[in-house]
């Protein structure tokens, strides 16, 4: 039997915010549902997150005409608060997150196994436009 390894995809942005408020917006469900979208036609109505090792999160991703949405969750794997973050979803693909303190900036740096329904550019569009929001919500708050 064959087996092959998950394309890796990274997404990032450097937030203009230190990393105790990255953390916090990225982390919170009363943030994470106005970031949590990759269009403006869609939104997160509801979020929890038990930020721990074995803890479970769930975001709620609905399109805001209501014809279809989706449930997003995992199981976290690591929580090193400030630096990094990572996760098993559902479907058993993995995400990794690392948050790196640049003083009056953060970068963030997102890696996540692609899934093999969509093509990976794709799949990369819509995880950077999520994190494009996340920049703009957490530098705009």
């Amino acid at each position: 039997m064959e087996t092959s390894q998950p394309t890796k995809v990274t997404v990032q942005a450097v937030i203009q915010a230190p990393v105790e408020k990255v953390w916090r917006y990225w982390t919170e469900p009363d943030h994470i549902t106005k970031w949590n979208q990759a269009s403006e036609d869609w939104h997160a109505p509801r979020a929890e997150n038990d930020l721990r090792v074995g803890g479970m999160f769930l975001t709620r991703m609905e399109a805001k005409d209501v014809s279809m949405g989706f449930d997003f969750g995992g199981i976290y794997d690591v929580v090193n608060r400030h630096e990094a973050i990572g996760y098993t979803m559902e479907d058993g693909r993995r995400v990794d997150i690392a948050f790196v303190d640049q003083g009056n900036e953060t970068k963030v740096i997102e890696t996540f196994d692609a899934e093999s329904s969509n093509p990976v550019e794709f799949q990369q569009a819509g995880w950077q436009a999520i994190m494009d929001n996340f920049k703009a919500y957490t530098e705009q708050n």
